[in-house]
């Protein structure tokens, strides 16, 4: 048995995260300036963690870990966002209290955490159900509703009938919502808890401004230039800033009725007018039409979205631009919020109008034409721009300028941007969130709470089947009037849970202050967060939330930033056989099995060598075990040598000890570049390949002693970030007292060119398989290596530097013109391949990495390998030798 199976993953992870927490390693001082600050989105507390979680805090664990070797302070905190409606409803089913069931996940999955060796500073630890912290989401809601960014006004709303609460448009899932379609019709959204098709309800509800900050969070996303552009562009989407025109429709007894378009040279087409249920001329209408009003009460955004239905009004709008009379509607597509809740139907020029004039034999007409070419307007809308038809002084006028006459010659026509986010909707019916602190006065209206009263808490849970529980708890409902003393009622919808985490980041920097939400000094120090990390399904919502929150903070003059996050980076999922893991699918393989069974450091591992961490990538058995027999190895290898089992050597000077010791330096760049850039996977195929190259040397030769260590002492420490428990222990064994989380970044001793070198040797190597394979060789006795002259190199040199005419520029050099024939030929090479010519080492350092590794050839050849210069090898096999590319004659036993 060797050590390999002495290797007591339990025993030896155990006792490491014991040491870290007494010596309190991964604490960030408050003194600290600006330091590295790594973040995780941090968890529901849903009651155990899932891969999804592993994976997300072991890259930022890893790239924590490798900042704090590299030298730097590193701020890496947890904590968790602990409202939330899955919390209350686990409560009810489970009849417990809601909190009694988060804080029971909280512990569970904190010890999971423990177990898995994050480096977390848990003195910062922060939970958003605790009064210390929603005490300030209520303070921030009232510098908000000073400053004019917080509101209570009515409007149509996303409701969920299944969960009984209010949905911000960005929590419906699987369509557009009926509060955010903007009149594009589309299939209404499910709840991106339960998935029940959400309804559109009129409520009073509390908003904060985020349309404010519309232009400012849409041209800030040009400067996140460490975030995906995917993310970036989802961002973009949503803002949906969109430059048109706006202009009114004569509506007899009722005024101008206004519309916003982007196509205002369509205008002519319109053939119909269409209006929301909710809009102020449908409620107009409906008051004195009983039939109508039943009518339009059974319109409801359509499940699929496939089909427009509309009823006609009997009223007719006057078209601005053609003086006609069309006919008014009101249909399903159109919303009260959305845009002014009314449009023009032009059903020549737009798929949605198309369909719904064809359901109600509506006139389809047209009015641009292709610049080339004809459409059938009948079969399809054309919503390309093109040429007026049919639009009287106009026809012939291009979409554009067309749109700019029309705007100066129609009265009520006038440019406007219109967005496509709305206020963020922050009211809950529920009792599992931050109450916000207001109440209800018949006198004085809604009244803020004092900030000495703050936090408002919240009472003990009262279950009820439906509705929201703390209309249920009178001591809690009634209370007075802070400002005249009568009586009142307290509001109470809570807070989306959105809102707990949209300035979490910030309480990190100074958690511990009682008298602000955040030290003002500290943050503008610490943040922004460096590295941020967190599921893209966030895209939306979360971030946007928390840029907002960000600027508005800053112009209440907390905070220096505009930006939270500078890098932002989406991990992708964690599959089985292709597939996401879910509960669902009975698909789930969980960390804690994996921990026992193999240990944290193999599932982080494997982890983060299985693909980069923006990709998606399926979990194995076979990567697993693969990952396991790797660090048992590695552990092997470092205790043989600690206890004197290695046979060493002090030559140090020879060509193979020379190939280590420049490999060990070539590892610690790439791995190095790896880290720095989230290639994890790079980074652990390099540190893995160099454990790999150690024990071929220590099979291939007696090793020198001290390019021996310096690799195990290497290896250990680029593989620490990411096998923190093993690498503490091999740490140890090598002699060190400190912890390798603490050591220093190894660093490279040879000036080199390692790449290059690397390149050189890996190519031959291919080279030499290649030869092997096409010539059907089973048995070789020998291979020859021959490496360009020197004439080639310079010949190389001049037509990588030439802009044209590469031959001449070649042949213009008398010593390379003596050469004749060979140089015209060798010249006219590079010239067919002058775009993808580069550098190659100078001849000495060619032949020098070669004889370095020769000891590599004969490994895996198995044969005597013998390297020449070309003016030292036969005619015939020189003349094939180019720069980067030695000749190669392999001779058959």
């Amino acid at each position: 048995m060797g050590r390999q199976d002495t290797y007591d993953h339990a025993a030896i992870e155990s006792k490491w995260q014991e040491r870290w927490a007494d010596a309190d390693v991964y604490r960030t001082p408050d003194d600290a300036t600006d330091p590295s600050y790594v973040l995780a989105m941090f968890p529901y507390p849903s009651g155990d963690l899932h891969m999804g979680h592993v994976r997300n805090y072991t890259i930022t664990d890893a790239y924590a870990r490798y900042q704090r070797m590299r030298g730097e302070d590193v701020l890496h905190p947890m904590g968790w966002d602990s409202f939330g409606l899955p919390a209350e409803n686990a409560a009810i089913e489970r009849e417990i209290n809601p909190r009694e069931w988060t804080m029971d996940c909280i512990d569970t999955m904190k010890a999971q955490m423990k177990s898995m060796g994050f480096g977390y500073d848990w003195n910062r630890e922060i939970t958003t159900c605790e009064p210390d912290y929603y005490r300030w989401n209520q303070w921030l809601f009232k510098r908000f509703y000073e400053e004019g960014l917080a509101e209570r006004k009515g409007g149509e709303v996303n409701w969920c009938p299944s969960c009984e609460t209010v949905l911000a448009d960005e929590q419906v899932e699987g369509g557009e919502t009926p509060a955010e379609s903007h009149g594009d019709g589309g299939a209404v959204g499910v709840c991106w808890r339960c998935g029940t098709p959400v309804e559109s309800r009129v409520l009073d509800q509390w908003f904060l401004s985020i349309t404010d900050y519309a232009d400012e969070l849409l041209d800030g996303i040009d400067d996140l230039d460490g975030w995906p552009d995917s993310v970036r562009g989802m961002q973009r989407n949503w803002i949906g800033r969109q430059e048109g025109t706006t202009v009114e429709f004569a509506v007899p007894d009722f005024g101008g009725v206004e519309v916003f378009t982007t196509r205002l040279d369509t205008i002519h087409g319109a053939t119909f007018f269409a209006l929301a249920p909710g809009h102020e001329l449908t409620q107009s209408l409906v008051a004195d039409d009983p039939e109508l009003e039943t009518q339009v009460e059974t319109l409801d955004p359509d499940a699929d979205g496939d089909e427009k239905r509309g009823v006609f009004t009997g009223e007719y709008a006057k078209n601005p631009a053609t003086g006609e009379e069309i006919p008014i509607y009101v249909a399903d597509f159109v919303l009260s919020d959305v845009g002014t809740g009314a449009l023009m139907g032009v059903p020549g020029h737009d798929e949605r109008d198309h369909d719904f004039a064809s359901e109600y034999d509506i006139e389809i007409r047209q009015v641009v034409a292709p610049e080339e070419g004809e459409v059938d307007i009948d079969a399809e809308a054309y919503t390309d721009e093109g040429v007026l038809v049919e639009s009287g002084d106009y026809d012939g006028a291009a979409s554009a300028a067309a749109r700019e006459r029309l705007v100066e010659d129609l009265d009520t026509a006038a440019y406007h941007t219109q967005y496509r986010l709305r206020d963020w909707l922050i009211s809950r019916q529920r009792y599992w969130g931050t109450p916000i602190p207001v109440v209800h006065c018949e006198d004085c209206g809604p009244v803020l709470v004092p900030d000495e009263d703050l936090p408002v808490e919240l009472p003990e849970f009262v279950p009820t089947p439906t509705g929201n529980p703390l209309e249920e708890v009178d001591s809690f409902v009634h209370t007075e009037c802070p400002e005249c003393g009568g009586p009142a009622e307290r509001e109470t919808d809570t807070m989306d849970t959105f809102m707990d985490s949209s300035w979490y980041f910030l309480r990190f920097t100074s958690p511990g202050r009682e008298d602000v939400p955040f030290d003002t000094d500290r943050a503008n120090d610490w943040m922004p967060v460096d590295e941020y990390v967190g599921g893209i399904e966030h895209a939306v919502m979360h971030l946007l939330y928390s840029r907002f929150v960000t600027r508005a903070i800053g112009d209440i003059g907390m905070v220096d930033i505009d930006e939270p996050f500078e890098h932002y980076l989406a991990q992708g999922m964690v599959q089985l056989e292709g597939t996401a893991m879910s509960s669902s699918k009975g698909n789930v393989v969980s960390p804690v099995e994996i921990m026992d069974e193999y240990g944290a450091d193999t599932a982080r591992l494997f982890m983060m060598g299985a693909a980069r961490p923006s990709k998606d990538f399926d979990w194995t058995e076979r990567g697993v075990r693969s990952s396991n027999e790797f660090i048992g190895r590695l552990f092997e290898m470092v205790e043989a040598f600690a206890a004197g089992e290695t046979a060493t050597t002090d030559a140090g000077e020879r060509p193979i000890d020379e190939y280590v010791a420049r490999e060990i330096d070539a590892t610690i760049d790439e791995t190095t570049a790896g880290y720095e850039s989230f290639r994890f996977n790079d980074a652990l195929r390099e540190a893995r390949g160099l454990v790999s190259l150690l024990r071929r040397y220590r099979e291939q030769a007696t090793p020198d002693y001290d390019t021996f260590e310096r690799g195990l002492r290497t290896a250990v420490r680029l593989l620490a970030p990411v096998t923190p428990h093993v690498t503490e222990e091999c740490w140890t064994a090598l002699g060190e007292d400190g912890f390798v989380a603490e050591a220093d970044w190894p660093e490279t001793e040879h000036d080199a060119d390692h790449a290059a070198e690397r390149q050189l040797v890996e190519n031959t190597r291919e080279d030499v398989r290649h030869i092997i394979d096409v010539a059907d060789i089973e048995n070789a006795a020998a291979i020859e290596v021959v490496v360009a002259p020197e004439w080639k190199h310079r010949a190389l040199d001049i037509a990588i530097h030439s802009d044209e005419d590469v031959v001449g520029n070649v042949m213009a050099e008398d010593d390379l013109r003596e050469r004749g024939e060979a140089a015209a030929d060798y010249a006219k090479d590079l010239a067919a391949e002058h775009q993808s010519l580069s550098e190659a080492l100078a001849p000495e350092k060619e032949f020098a990495a070669l004889e370095r590794a020769k000891w590599l050839f004969e490994r895996e050849f198995d044969c005597s390998v013998r390297l020449e210069r070309a003016d030292e090898a036969p005619d015939d096999i020189a003349r094939e030798a180019t720069p980067g590319r030695p000749a190669i004659e392999i001779h058959e036993a």
